[in-house]
């Protein structure tokens, strides 16, 4: 019953750590040596171990075979949330991958700008944690198609204020806060759809991200240089509204 709030609690230290990670990482290799930024990696993945290890929580092992990804497929409602998780996250790196030469080229901000604006965004992607016993109470397949109307919404303001540096960094923050509860809901709806092949479920659930970096990056960029990023963040916008299709997707 409380399976958002946790959720919410993980997601935010991923985004804290990747906005603070990059910042602390740039100060480190300046001040240091590039090669310190590996070492505090490694300082840190150490420290990670010995929780991981100290920790009681149970660790409940599968008997027999391990299921192949591609049976995973076969599971009632998996396509269409792959389909939303992918429309989601080429949205999002699509965007994100090109809001810092923005910054820079378009709107003349110092490459310090960049910085600035994630920690807007990780600022609004913690933020929300705060609301997420909201899901839990209304339920994730209730919300998800809402948050990823709310997140399209964002990305119209994006593109509306794109010429000011100011409001860009406002909509950034806004667009961490939706983006939050956008994948919280889709990282439930898929860990609840099978709970003995969870970790099949969520590999898949990676997969596709990390495809969405390849394509969002890649087909964005003629986009980005063609026509501009108040043009990327509309498209982005229109695979919002695919992803809130395919979420609202109803299988028998």
């Amino acid at each position: 019953g409380r399976e958002s709030g946790t959720i919410g609690v993980v997601l935010t230290g991923w985004t804290l750590s990747m906005v603070a990670g990059v910042s602390l990482s740039a100060v480190l290799a300046d001040l240091v040596h590039w090669r310190a930024v590996f070492a505090a990696v490694a300082l840190l993945a150490t420290l990670a171990l010995g929780g991981l290890s100290a920790s009681s929580l149970p660790d409940v092992r599968k008997t027999g075979p391990a299921p192949s990804p591609f049976e995973a497929f076969g599971i009632p409602g998996i396509v269409p949330l792959l389909v939303a998780c992918g429309a989601f996250m080429t949205a999002f790196y699509g965007v994100y991958g090109y809001l810092g030469d923005h910054l820079h080229s378009g709107l003349g901000q110092a490459v310090s700008a960049n910085g600035l604006a994630a920690l807007a965004y990780g600022a609004g992607f913690g933020t929300a944690a705060l609301f997420d016993g909201i899901i839990d109470r209304l339920g994730a397949k209730r919300v998800m198609p809402f948050a990823y109307l709310l997140v399209a919404m964002v990305y119209v303001a994006v593109a509306a204020t794109s010429d000011s540096y100011g409001l860009t960094l406002a909509t950034v923050a806004a667009w961490g806060l939706a983006n939050h509860f956008g994948l919280n809901v889709l990282v439930m709806r898929l860990s609840a759809l099978d709970p003995s092949r969870r970790g099949t479920i969520m590999g898949l659930n990676s997969a596709v991200t990390y495809l969405a970096v390849f394509v969002g990056t890649t087909g964005f960029g003629p986009l980005y240089s063609g026509f501009g990023f108040a043009t990327c963040a509309m498209v982005a916008a229109v695979l919002m509204l695919v992803a809130a299709s395919a979420a609202a997707w109803r299988t028998r």
